[in-house]
């Protein structure tokens, strides 16, 4: 259950860095409040996780998992390069993601 938790976790951290985004283009003063709850929530369910998942496995997957995502919705929303290199370096972390789960 505790790395579900952690997913959850995760997601929320993709929540922030998009609410500040979307704060600067569309001038909403929303998309800071979304942004404060999303690391809030982010940050308890993190906690959550921990109590099972050894730390430094569950910072790098959350870490990972909201570097990866918001990487993603940077590319499909936002026009954000997609160079060879920068999805040569997003595979990694992908990989890393994946080897720390099957490692524990």
């Amino acid at each position: 259950m505790n790395w579900i938790f952690l997913f959850i976790a995760g997601i929320f951290e993709v929540g922030w860095p998009l609410g500040f985004k979307l704060s600067q283009i569309t001038n909403h003063k929303f998309w800071i409040f979304f942004s404060i709850i999303s690391m809030g929530l982010s940050g308890i369910f993190l906690f959550i996780a921990q109590k099972t998942i050894p730390i430094g496995t569950a910072y790098a997957i959350w870490t990972g998992i909201g570097a990866a995502g918001t990487f993603l919705i940077g590319i499909i929303f936002f026009k954000d390069s997609s160079d060879w290199l920068r999805m040569i370096s997003f595979s990694l972390i992908v990989l890393g993601i994946i080897g720390l789960k099957l490692s524990d």
